[in-house]
């Protein structure tokens, strides 16, 4: 019987894996997306849009459908995806693989305040600076709402919701970025911090090269923490190997 095998995300790395499963003769891959984004990028094999219910839903679905194995390839921030994941793969009895890219490192001349959440970025912007460039995504300005006398860029893949600062410009765009066209956004922008979340990979760094070359302050809003007992892997490959090394034991 061909294996099913449930990629959980919208990431590059969760489009590249499917791919990468779908050539594989007689494996069957279904892509679970949130919805979120209205036009996602190509995605091999089969896909499914929207929740399952929670962790029960979800459970319900990988006994339906069969499922051989679950990938978890969510932003690193899909807090709440990850834990229905690893509770709805436990009580289904399948395996779990967790993938994250690595996240951002500080460098020299790096003027990082890292922090655990967005109200605690939004605490500290205004001993920062008065003109703030957010990189946090469409649903995370409501931490930043009350700041009423900040001057704010929002950076979103799509158009943000209230509530948000009142002096927000929005910018809508998606990666990948390049350092010159960060520096000139900062600069056009006179932005003086940046806050963003430390989703890693290189699409969205460029970012933090431009504010480093020009001396800002950036807050790092840092990643939540995986549910206990669980574990992820960098890339794709390391997935790959994962995968082959839960479903052959």
């Amino acid at each position: 019987m061909s294996p099913h095998v449930l990629v959980l995300g919208g990431t590059t790395e969760a489009r590249a894996l499917a791919g990468e499963l779908s050539a594989r003769p007689g494996t069957r891959v279904t892509t679970s997306l949130a919805g979120r984004v209205r036009r996602p990028g190509a995605v091999a094999g089969e896909v499914r849009v929207g929740g399952f219910g929670g962790a029960e839903g979800l459970t319900d679905w990988l006994r339906e459908q069969r499922v051989d194995a679950v990938v978890d390839a969510t932003h690193p921030f899909a807090e709440a995806i990850t834990a229905n994941a690893a509770r709805a793969a436990a009580v289904a009895g399948v395996p779990l693989v967790v993938l994250r890219r690595p996240g951002w490192r500080p460098g020299p001349g790096d003027r990082w305040y890292p922090v655990r959440s967005l109200t605690a970025a939004a605490g500290l912007l205004p001993g920062l600076g008065h003109r703030v460039f957010l990189t946090t995504g469409r649903l995370g300005l409501a931490a930043f709402a009350h700041l009423t006398e900040l001057r704010f860029v929002a950076r979103s893949v799509e158009p943000p919701e209230p509530p948000m600062p009142p002096h927000t410009h929005v910018l809508l765009a998606r990666g990948p970025f390049t350092v010159a066209g960060e520096t000139a956004l900062l600069r056009d922008h006179r932005v003086d911090v940046l806050v963003t979340k430390d989703s890693g990979g290189a699409a969205t760094a460029a970012k933090l090269t431009a504010a480093r070359d020009l001396g800002l302050p950036v807050v790092v809003v840092r990643r939540p923490p995986l549910p206990d007992g669980v574990t992820a892997v960098e890339d794709v490959p390391a997935a790959l190997h994962r995968l082959d090394t839960l479903t052959r034991s």
